[in-house]
């Protein structure tokens, strides 16, 4: 009867937490939302912890044995259910040392790109250009790969696509590209502009690479390389075509 009554009691305490808080965290100040809205899980585990260590006593004479035997079987399960965590944690440590990414860095981890906010000792924290904040663990360097972009350095190499149809001056349309890269307000001067080009069985593909003054302009560098580039291929004589989604296939 005590451990029914402690289970209903914790249940019902959660569940009007889980009811209430919400509830005033709807109607309250706008500064206190997300604080009360966090609190609900810790508040859920606290409750969970206080009536397991109510229900031990009540199911277990704890003598001095018995509480070895209990200390050794969760130090057992704790490990098994931290071994990520410390393995993060060691993945910290190397990281320190190696330096694959630091604050400031553009990094891709898993398909999930953007400046790196901070490292921390289990993870670090990206914020992505739609302006998410993405917490990535440490234990992501024993099983793939990190693409840095700049690698501590200010700035980091930019590329504009262009697509063009085979029969076009391709001297005219390079210098036209490298023109347009040179006259962009965001372009870093001190680094080289590279215009390379590559024929496909769809056409002629284009690529414009230069750096920006500030990595963080690296979108807007784009964008204008794009919006510019394509102006420069009309006045050149240049058609841009769509390649069909078989043809790229074919070629992947």
């Amino acid at each position: 009867l005590q451990i029914v009554a402690v289970v209903v009691g914790a249940w019902l305490a959660i569940a009007v937490v889980r009811r209430v808080i919400p509830f005033l965290a709807e109607r309250g100040p706008n500064q206190l939302r997300l604080y009360l809205l966090a609190a609900v899980p810790i508040i859920r585990l606290l409750l969970m912890v206080v009536a397991i260590l109510w229900i031990i006593p009540i199911v277990l004479n704890v003598t001095f044995q018995n509480f070895l035997v209990i200390a050794g079987g969760a130090s057992v399960a704790i490990g098994f259910a931290f071994k990520d965590y410390v393995s993060s944690l060691i993945a910290g440590v190397v990281a320190v040392f190696e330096r694959p990414y630091r604050p400031g860095d553009w990094v891709s981890i898993n398909g999930d790109y953007g400046e790196v906010q901070s490292v921390g000792l289990r993870a670090i924290r990206l914020r992505t250009p739609t302006d998410d904040i993405i917490t990535v663990p440490h234990l992501f360097m024993w099983q793939g790969n990190v693409s840095n972009s700049n690698d501590g350095a200010r700035t980091l190499m930019c590329v504009a696509d262009f697509y063009v149809s085979p029969a076009h001056d391709a001297h005219a349309v390079r210098c036209a590209l490298r023109d347009t890269a040179i006259t962009s307000p965001y372009l870093e001067y001190d680094k080289p502009v590279l215009v390379v080009l590559s024929e496909e069985p769809w056409g002629t593909h284009y690529q414009v690479k230069a750096y920006p003054f500030d990595m963080r302009d690296q979108f807007l560098f784009i964008s204008d390389l794009t919006v510019r580039g394509k102006l420069a291929l009309r006045d050149a004589g240049a058609i841009e075509v769509t390649a069909p989604y078989a043809a790229i296939s074919s070629v992947k």
